[in-house]
């Protein structure tokens, strides 16, 4: 997994940005496995089928981001989340710590979260959307980062539109969406995660 990395304003983990027309802003697509957090006025995207985003702010600043990411099947072990949990928490870690590097206070962060849909055929049985709907929510309520909103499980898939700065949200259900690009991206993104270390701890802002 690549390092964030600093561009002024911004931490990113291989973003794609590009100027949205229809929301005449800037904005950036956010893939699985990865995060984008910002201090501007833009719009942070994602298509969502069994994966979570969480997108989290500072609600005095509008400093906030966004990732996009997905427990691997480790239903054979029983106890806690074992090395799924590991990635998520990871995931989480990541994006807050790189919101109070910008200068957000974690007194003041606010979560919403979205996700965790049962689209995928092949990972019904092992109710990933569901294990990662719960998973996100443990992790905010543990440390008592409020969920200011939520969107989780059904069978539909979802983009996401997030403006961090003012903390809007638009969820768009795509019935009619063929899974297959979603499908092709969370397994590859299952691939990556399950061949490739998880990395150290991370060092959080207090």
């Amino acid at each position: 997994m690549t390092t964030g990395k600093t561009h002024g304003y911004e931490e990113v983990m291989a973003p794609n940005v590009y100027f949205d027309r229809t929301f005449n802003i800037d904005a950036a697509k956010i893939l699985p496995g990865e995060f984008y957090a910002t201090m501007r006025d833009m719009v942070l995207v994602t298509v969502l089928g069994s994966c979570v985003a969480a997108c989290i702010r500072d609600k005095v600043t509008g400093i906030g981001g966004m990732n996009h990411f997905m427990l691997p099947d480790n239903s054979g072990e029983q106890s806690g989340w074992g090395i799924g949990g590991r990635y998520g928490s990871y995931a989480m870690e990541m994006l807050i710590n790189q919101l109070q590097k910008l200068g957000a206070e974690r007194k003041n962060l606010e979560a919403k979260v979205f996700g965790g849909g049962n689209v995928i055929a092949q990972m019904t049985a092992t109710n990933v959307g569901e294990r990662n709907a719960q998973f996100v929510l443990n992790y905010l309520k543990t440390e008592k980062i409020h969920v200011a909103s939520k969107d989780l499980l059904d069978i539909y898939p979802r983009k996401v539109y997030y403006f961090p700065n003012s903390g809007k949200v638009l969820v768009k259900k795509l019935r009619k969406l063929h899974n297959s690009t979603i499908e092709q991206r969370e397994q590859e993104y299952v691939s990556r995660l399950q061949t490739s270390k998880v990395e150290g701890d991370i060092e959080l802002f207090t």
